[in-house]
């Protein structure tokens, strides 16, 4: 074995171990996959991985999403090793490390920057809140469409400003669930390859071994919906791994799948209690164990090994560095160059509007016979996204019906590589509810403005991702229309009862109900200046009257946030 193939196992077995007395320590938590895809992540960081840990929220980054995130520790473990910086001044002291030795002493522990499943905002490094499999798998899509438009928007000759991939890591669980289906179909119809989720199929789920319960060939299904597959029989092979990972940065006409075959850790080679290990912290005997078979001193706790923070530093660290130090000597010409659209950027990084944005603002006349709220604010939004070039989004095959199709002449339509390109605004996330808000949180977590609309019954489908919206902050716009008991031509299954109600009792949504159309501009006035958190915006199929003076009263009760107008 060569010194640097020591060095490797060296900091790949450092995560191991590290994630190991995390778990033990906090007497709960999930240590078996950490241990089988520490070298899938670590040759991932180390190798590929363009990301500047002095500034985890340089725009032009890659991004790594756990969508396994009960395997948070071996995140923590790969930020403190790469010495990631705090940068996030709501939450976090600028410039402190974003995960210090003290805080993985303290995973799962009330207030530690190590939470059970990674938080977006309370730990720099974290792309996206994980907890419910599958959600970070769509929520990936999402910031990969970010990129592409962003790309197709803002690139010019020369002038190469977004260029960066997306990876997430999953595993069984993730791709069992309902919402990774429905994302991965949209990802390879846009043909987005700048996306790699990697498969840790460690073949382990809590109840045990997936041969009771996921026994598909997950290859070939991704391979019929137009993924790009590719094997890695070995997790602990490296070189095998960055072959894959070449494969990936080599295919320019469709997402990427890699599929890693690894066995879930435990302490022993002849530990058998695998779903134990996988949902369980291992005990200190079989700690010891695991210890002494990695070469550990089995008596140490949270031990780095000296030349394992440094080994990340100049290879992950130098090379996020530099590509950071190019685009920062490369915007600034851009910016002299095209000082308008640099502006464009600097807003919608910096969560401002354009200038003169509310005279877009329409006004609706006194009229008795009224217009469906969904019918007025179809009207609003379109003259909003006129005036704001990142305010985009679109509905679950329900455009037409909900009024969010952006109709002016320069809104286009997003349909990827060879399907009219990535610079359209208008977004057809097709009858996936659940993956489209999910995907709508990818793109916000891009700093771009979405909406993403439905029917209001079928928040249904779409919950688990709503409510991370509201978990996140993220100023997302959910467009719900046909708000009424009154459907009743579509019967029972089309009339929302309980939904508003569920709605205003979520933490963090702000609900608006607007009772006529000039409540309707006030509103969207409101909506488009919240920075952090969703709203959800309520809307009748039925006309209702306009009438006069109004008042809106943001979060459901009179009191918070009122906003009066004539």
């Amino acid at each position: 074995m060569t010194e640097q193939e020591q060095l490797d196992q060296l900091s790949v077995n450092t995560i191991r171990t590290l994630s190991i007395d995390a778990v033990q320590k906090a007497r709960s938590g999930h240590p078996g996959t950490p241990m089988d895809a520490a070298p899938t992540v670590y040759c991932l960081w180390q190798r590929f991985l363009r990301y500047d840990p002095e500034d985890p929220t340089w725009p032009n980054r890659d991004r790594f999403v756990l969508s396994n995130g009960h395997a948070s520790a071996m995140l923590y473990s790969l930020l403190y090793l790469a010495a990631v910086k705090a940068a996030n001044p709501t939450y976090e002291q600028v410039g402190r490390p974003a995960v210090m030795l003290d805080d993985l002493k303290h995973f799962r522990q009330a207030d530690s920057r190590c939470p059970g499943h990674p938080e977006y905002g309370w730990t720099s490094g974290v792309e996206a809140t994980t907890g419910p499999l599958g959600q970070g798998l769509a929520t990936s899509v999402g910031m990969a469409i970010a990129e592409r438009w962003l790309a197709a928007t803002y690139n010019r000759p020369g002038y190469d400003l977004f260029t960066y991939n997306v990876y997430a890591m999953c595993g069984d669980g993730c791709l069992m669930e309902g919402i990774s289906s429905e994302a991965a179909s949209l990802a390879a119809h846009l043909k987005l390859s700048n996306l790699c989720w990697i498969y840790d199929d460690n073949h382990v789920t809590i109840e045990g071994s997936t041969k009771i319960t996921f026994t598909e060939d997950v290859g070939s299904r991704f391979l019929s919906y137009g993924w790009n597959v590719t094997r890695v029989s070995d997790a602990n092979d490296l070189d095998m791994l960055g072959r894959a990972y070449e494969k990936f940065l080599h295919t320019e006409d469709r997402p990427t799948l890699i599929i890693v075959e690894s066995h879930i850790g435990y302490g022993a080679p002849h530990k058998q209690d695998m779903a134990a290990a996988h949902g369980e912290p291992l005990g200190p005997a079989e700690v010891r164990l695991a210890k002494e078979f990695y070469g550990w001193n089995p008596d140490t706790e949270f031990y780095v090994p000296e030349g394992v923070q440094k080994h990340f530093q100049e290879q992950s660290g130098r090379r996020g560095a530099k590509a950071h130090a190019l685009w920062n000597e490369l915007f600034s010409a851009y910016r002299k160059q095209y000082p308008d659209i640099a502006d464009h950027i600097d807003r919608m990084h910096g969560a401002a509007l354009p200038d003169k944005w509310e005279t877009a603002l329409p006004i609706f006349q006194t009229d008795a016979k009224g217009t469906a709220t969904r019918d007025s604010s179809g009207k609003v939004l379109n003259a909003l996204a006129a005036k704001i070039p990142w305010l985009l989004g679109g509905a679950a095959d329900l455009a037409p019906s909900t009024k969010t199709h952006l109709s002016f002449e320069s809104a286009g339509e997003f349909q990827g590589a060879g399907n009219g390109g990535y610079s359209g605004r208008n977004f057809h996330f097709g009858v996936r509810e659940h993956a489209m808000c999910a995907i709508a949180n990818g793109m916000a977590l891009s700093k771009l403005r979405p909406f993403a609309s439905s029917f209001f019954i079928f928040t249904d489908y779409c919950r688990g991702a709503v409510r991370l919206s509201a978990l996140m902050e993220l100023p997302i716009i959910y467009v719900w229309t046909h708000d009424s008991v009154s459907l009743g031509e579509d019967g029972p299954t089309h009339q929302p009862i309980e939904h508003l109600a569920s709605l205003r009792a979520m933490p963090g949504m702000i609900v608006i109900r607007p009772a006529d159309a000039n409540e309707v501009v006030e509103a969207w006035r409101v909506i488009v200046q919240i920075k952090n958190r969703p709203v959800s915006l309520i809307l009748t199929r039925q006309s209702a009257t306009h009438i006069g003076s109004h008042e809106i009263c943001i979060g459901g009760r009179r009191g918070e946030r009122c906003v009066r107008f004539d």
